[in-house]
Formats: C-alpha cells, sequence, structure tokens
C-alpha cells in the first residue's frame, strides 16, 4: 500500500483527498527531527510546509521516498539537490496563493496611502489627530510594477480598476501580454522615473537582489511610496533607510525582509514604514487551495505516475535516465549561461543537437535548458513547466537535431534571439564526461564553467588583458582559469575569467570603462 506523511499544519482536505484516492495517509506535526528520521522509512510521500526540514540526513534515511510534495512555492527547507541524486521528485504550488499575495500587496499600498496603522493607533491610543494624517489618493496615480508575472499581473488587474496608471517592467513581459492585461510595458528606468508607487513582485535571483539600491532610489521622483510582498533581498534595506530619512520616500510597506525571521530590521520604528510579518499568503483561502493541490499532485504522480510542477527531474525510465545523466549538468550550465547573456525580451530560443546525443531522448534536455534560460528572471519555472511558460510569453522554442558528428562527438549549441540581437553558446562532453563550453558568440574557446565568472565582449587590443588583470587583483579578486577566443587579429574577441569569488557591481563598472570593453557581465553558475 502507498503510504504518505503530512508532517506540516495543512487543511484538513489534503488527507481527505490523499485517503478518497486509496493512499494511507498519517497526519503528525511537531516532530523533531530525530523523531522525523525514525518514521520516515515507511513512506512513500512527504507533504510539508516550511516547518519540516528535508535534509540530506532525512533524505538518506527515508528508503522508499518518491515524492516531497511541498504546499506554497520556496522550497529552502528542502534539499533539492540530495532529492534529486536519490530521485525523489520534489514538487510545489507554485500558482495556490497568488490572488492572496496579490491582494496583500494591493491592502499594503493602500495602508501607506492612507497612513491606516498608525492613525489606528493614534485613535486607539485615544488621540484625534485628524489633520495628521493626511493622505493620497490611489486614482491617477501611476504604479509601476517589477516583474509582472503571474502575481504581478493580478496587481495590475486590480490597480486598473481602482483607475490607476499602470506601468511594467520585466524582461519577459511580451507587448501582446502588456496590451492584454492593460499595462504600458517600459524599462527599469521608466519605472523608477515615473512611478507614484512602486510594487516588487519579482524573484530573488543574482540578477534581481538589490534591484532597488542608492542608484535606483535617486532616480525616483520625490515622494514615492514603495511596496514589497515579494522578496526582501530585492530591496538594500539601508539605502531605503537614508531614502526615507532624506524624504525621497514618502512610505514603505514590507511584508518581507533580507533576514527572516526578523525579529530586528532597520527600517522598524518608523511611522510611515508599514510592516507586517510575511503574510503574503496568509489567508484561509490560500492555506486550503495550496493543501488541495499537493495532495492532488502528489496523488497523481504516486499512483499514476503523473508530474506536476515538479523542481527537479521530469519522468523518465531507468535506461534513459542513466544515459541522459552526463548531459544534464552540461544543459543546465548551457541555459544558464544563455539566461545571463541576455539583457532584453527574449523572442525564441533555438536549440540545435548533433552528433551522438541525438540518439536520446531529447525532451527532458530541451527543458531543461528552457528552464535554466529563464530562470533567473522569472518565476516558478521548473523543468517540467518551462515550455508552456514558454509558450504562455510567446518566445518560441525550435529544437532540432544533426546526427552527423562534426569536430565532436555530441554538441549542443543555444541561440537566443532577443530584439537587440541573438546570442550564442555551444557546448559539449570530453572523455571525462565533463561538461565543457566550446563557443560563446560564434568565437571559438575551450572552458570548465564555474561558480563565479566574468564574461567580456572586448576589441582585441594590446593592453587589456593586463588592465583587466589589474582590476582584478586590486579588487582582491583572485584568477582561476583564463579563456580567451577572437574571431581574428584586431578584430572582436571574448574573455571568460574564472575567480575565486563574485565580482560585485563596482569592479563589473571598472572593466566596462575599460577602452576595448564592449560588454562585460559577472556570471554565477
Amino acid at each position: 500500500m502507498v503510504k504518505v506523511l503530512i508532517s506540516d499544519k495543512l487543511s484538513p482536505l489534503a488527507k481527505e483527498i490523499f485517503e478518497k484516492r486509496g493512499i494511507i495517509t498519517d497526519q503528525i506535526t511537531g516532530l523533531s527531527a530525530d523523531e522525523l528520521l525514525k518514521i520516515i522509512p515507511k513512506y512513500d510521500g512527504l507533504a510539508i510546509r516550511s516547518a519540516t526540514k528535508v535534509s540530506p540526513k532525512l533524505l538518506a534515511a527515508a528508503t522508499k521516498l518518491k515524492v516531497v510534495g511541498r504546499a506554497g512555492i520556496g522550497v529552502d527547507n528542502v534539499n533539492v539537490k540530495e532529492a534529486t541524486t536519490r530521485g525523489v521528485v520534489v514538487m510545489n504550488t507554485p500558482f495556490g496563493n497568488s490572488i492572496t499575495t496579490a491582494e496583500h500587496a494591493i491592502a499594503m499600498m493602500f495602508s501607506i496611502a492612507r497612513q491606516i496603522p498608525s492613525a489606528n493607533a493614534s485613535t486607539h491610543a485615544g488621540k484625534w489627530e485628524k489633520s495628521r494624517y493626511m493622505g493620497v489618493e490611489l486614482t491617477s496615480k501611476t504604479l509601476g510594477i517589477i516583474g509582472c508575472g503571474n502575481i504581478g499581473s493580478i496587481v495590475a488587474e486590480r490597480a486598473i480598476g481602482l483607475k490607476m496608471k499602470v506601468i511594467a517592467f520585466d524582461p519577459f513581459l511580451t507587448q501582446d501580454r502588456a496590451d492584454e492585461i492593460g499595462v504600458e510595458k517600459v524599462a527599469l528606468d521608466d519605472i523608477l522615473e515615473r512611478s507614484d508607487f512602486i510594487s516588487l513582485h519579482t524573484p530573488l535571483t543574482d540578477t534581481t537582489r538589490g534591484i532597488l539600491s542608492t542608484d535606483a532610489f535617486n532616480k525616483m521622483q520625490p515622494h514615492v511610496r514603495i511596496i514589497n510582498c515579494a522578496r526582501g533581498g530585492l530591496i538594500d534595506e539601508e539605502a531605503l533607510k537614508i531614502a526615507l530619512d532624506e524624504g525621497k520616500v514618502a512610505a514603505a510597506a514590507l511584508d518581507v525582509y533580507s533576514v527572516e525571521p526578523a525579529k530586528e530590521c532597520i527600517l522598524f520604528g518608523y511611522d510611515n514604514v508599514v510592516v507586517t510579518p510575511h503574510l503574503g499568503a496568509s489567508t484561509n483561502e490560500a492555506q486550503v487551495n495550496v493543501a488541495v493541490q499537493v495532495a492532488e499532485q502528489m496523488a497523481d504522480f504516486l499512483l499514476e505516475g503523473g508530474v506536476t510542477n515538479a523542481l527537479n527531474m521530469p519522468s523518465l525510465t531507468s535506461e534513459e535516465s542513466v544515459r541522459l545523466n552526463p548531459y544534464i549538468e552540461l544543459v543546465k550550465d548551457l541555459g544558464t549561461f544563455a539566461g545571463q547573456l541576455c539583457e532584453n525580451t527574449v523572442q525564441s530560443i533555438q536549440i540545435e543537437f548533433k552528433g551522438d546525443v541525438t540518439e536520446l531522448n531529447l525532451r527532458p534536455l530541451t527543458s531543461i535548458i528552457v528552464e535554466s534560460l529563464l530562470s533567473p528572471i522569472m518565476d516558478c519555472v521548473n523543468m517540467v513547466n518551462a515550455l508552456s511558460v514558454a509558450k504562455e510569453r510567446e518566445i518560441e522554442v525550435i529544437e532540432s537535431k544533426n546526427e552527423a558528428a562534426g569536430d565532436y562527438n555530441s554538441l549542443i549549441t543555444i541561440k537566443v534571439t532577443t530584439k537587440k540581437g541573438e546570442h550564442s553558446v555551444s557546448g559539449t562532453l570530453f572523455a571525462d564526461k565533463k561538461p565543457r563550453i566550446v563557443e560563446v558568440e560564434g568565437i571559438r574557446l575551450e572552458a570548465e564553467l564555474t561558480k563565479n565568472m566574468i564574461f567580456a565582449v572586448n576589441n582585441d587590443q594590446p593592453g587589456f588583458i593586463g588592465s583587466l588583470g589589474t582590476i582584478l587583483g586590486d579588487n582582491n579578486l583572485n584568477i582561476a582559469t583564463f579563456n580567451l577566443g577572437r574571431h581574428e587579429e584586431g578584430g572582436e574577441a571574448l574573455v571568460l575569467v574564472a575567480v575565486d569569488a563574485s565580482a560585485s557591481s563596482d569592479v563589473i563598472a571598472y572593466i566596462k570603462k575599460l577602452p576595448q570593453v564592449k560588454r562585460v557581465r559577472a556570471l554565477s553558475f
């Protein structure tokens, strides 16, 4: 018999769904790590929220476990890499609390527009400070949305209903989609310069971390109001504090923080800062939705093999999995690399498989490439839904194969077309089965990808390498490997440098100022 353990507090409907499908279900909450270790070997499935920690130790003990279902979006409490290694599917429910989170953002916007929390506290204290709490109307104000995906588009819809002018920045927002939801598609600087209110709805990635920085606040118009119900690290909290102190920001509403639980924060204590303890998904309806969804998804997988919202591997036969495994790391690297090269709206993704790899089941590899390419900028993308997300965003995905081997036994090439041009990257597996990048932007080179890298396109002129090395040395960035390529002497060249630590935005800015440099980016793998 199939058995599932619900180890966190979920709606009773989850247990009902499992049992109606014939799955034996135990709901035991509040278990210590040791208690959970003792009983987990009995279960085929584990349904959780955020309290249960699915660690490598727990996964090692879970000898029967086939699936972990997270009722909610975040899986910070699940070691997805270890789960994948052990063949355990990890699922989440990325859309179950979208409306709830969007409504919380709207509620927070009202709160700072009319200073409701402070006025409430004052009135409860027996004061009648009517003249102190002068608010602003939302009607006719401009709301700038950073990240117009599932939640952001709901916020936009609600704001338009309030007669607000809505502008949106999202690298993957197409013009047709913007027209459909009634927003004006703009650049990030337009959001900063034109908005009366700014609401954040983007995932936290290396690209979006600190997207509201000192530089961003300096570009905003006076008396702007900020709402963040997405991820804490999107805002530089020290920069926000300064902007509040200087009067640049009239008010802020925060549901998320750089460190959580946020028992202390430099923004606490401000009358014009409304704070809530990460309540975005905290409604009865949302809790029911995610519980029902996770139970249905897990039951489908355990009983029928169906996979929905999986975060690691799509369904494969054991034979296919063994043959595909060496290529999985390669295509993840290629997709991540290609995604970080793009600075504009993606229009199409062309994937070409050549040589021996064409004998394999290519569908999972294509899904992994698209997921890796889109996930640095988009929330809720995984290997299973990547192609449908791309289709929804009108991104054309073209897969082709050529059985002729060419220079390599197998070669995988990704070409990404954006509004401003095309980017390409190619890779292969060498005899040691380690991934290698063999061509970038049409220029040949050979490189292993490491955690922290710097990529630059430059004019092939004397002195560039020395100047680059000096900048890295002056900033205590040790070079691990240095890879070069060029079209021809004196023409366009590129450099891919592996460094021992992440390059800061200041370091990238210094490199960008070198006269030979045409383009430079810090990469993370």
